[in-house]
């Protein structure tokens, strides 16, 4: 593995990572049709470019994704790799949704199934992926907590939960990382969540540092997503809440022309200047796009042009919410 990619620790408490991870949640159909021998040779590019961390759900493709991993691991040293899981979402047939459950008696089964799927003995990082409103977050990180001593999981982590949610569960037990939205457009951490992590010790993992595609050269005006693609659903991409966006985007391109890095190695390489406990978790679905997005980590910003960044993507001028209205209030992080 390439240890120059590596940061030492994810927060105080939690393992090594790569400067960037592997999000494979794209792998299984959340943004429209995919191919798994693709999706295969992605996850061995990735591990073979330095990352070990490859971040899933329990739910996506209600299976499919962790099984797709642990095909694509099976022969892959297991201290090479860094497994985060999210549980607790609750699917039913057809692709509905049916709310979370953090109930310890769930977790435990959610677990057992997990580690089935995924071909291994234990999970690097497990976290809840949502907040379950009827179940005390000390319940739920107090199960992990035994889990984590059983030797079936080795860190404890945490998924879009607020400063309130954050401090109660790590008076359980120790916190390895908070995974959540932060990108150029989606900057709601950085004045309460963040700097109550940092003060605990608590790493962030990064997920949507690309806006789902936005902060790249895949959306044009007028773009239209199939019903199953999360972006049908998505304010930012709707109307013109998406032209308005597009124009952000434009100005950032100019911008990553003069620099002679594409859209989304620039929108990557800003997250990455943000601190060294920030780990971005960039979705690929392509050897191409994984390639290009890795590059992002070698790429410098001056000050100068953090702030020529910053003025074109102004964080008050991104139209729309990131997830439709029943789904931002379901998240504890937005209270």
């Amino acid at each position: 593995m390439t240890t120059s990619k590596l940061t030492n620790k994810l927060g105080t408490t939690g393992p090594a990572v790569s400067r960037i991870g592997l999000g494979a949640m794209g792998m299984s159909g959340m943004y429209g049709a995919t191919d798994d021998a693709e999706s295969i040779a992605t996850i061995h590019a990735a591990l073979d470019s330095g990352t070990n961390l490859i971040d899933t759900g329990d739910f996506y493709g209600a299976g499919h994704n962790e099984m797709l991993i642990g095909k694509a691991i099976a022969e892959r040293p297991r201290e090479d790799m860094v497994l985060s899981v999210k549980f607790g979402a609750l699917r039913g047939p057809g692709g509905t949704w049916g709310g979370t459950d953090n109930r310890p008696v769930a977790l435990r089964n959610f677990l057992i199934y997990s580690l089935q799927r995924l071909g291994v003995d234990y999970i690097d990082i497990y976290r809840p992926a949502r907040l379950d409103p009827n179940v005390p977050i000390e319940e739920t990180i107090g199960a992990m907590a035994e889990l984590v001593e059983a030797g079936y999981i080795r860190h404890i982590g945490l998924s879009e939960v607020g400063v309130e949610t954050i401090r109660r569960a790590a008076a359980v037990h120790p916190i390895a990382d908070l995974q959540i939205e932060y990108s150029l457009i989606s900057r709601g951490i950085e004045a309460e969540i963040l700097p109550e992590v940092r003060k605990l010790g608590i790493g962030i993992t990064a997920y949507g540092v690309l806006s789902r595609g936005l902060l790249s050269d895949s959306v044009r005006p007028g773009a239209t997503f199939a019903p199953t693609d999360f972006r049908a659903h998505s304010p930012r991409f709707q109307g013109a809440n998406l032209d308005q966006n597009l124009k952000l985007v434009d100005a950032l391109a100019k911008i990553a022309t003069e620099k002679d890095v594409t859209v989304a190695q620039l929108a990557i390489a800003w997250v990455l200047t943000r601190g060294a406990d920030i780990v971005p978790i960039l979705g690929a679905r392509t050897r191409q796009r994984w390639s290009e997005s890795f590059g992002a980590v070698d790429i410098q910003l001056s000050s100068d042009e953090l702030a020529t960044i910053e003025a074109a993507v102004p964080a008050d001028q991104i139209a729309g919410a990131r997830y439709a209205e029943a789904q931002m209030a379901l998240l504890d992080s937005e209270r």
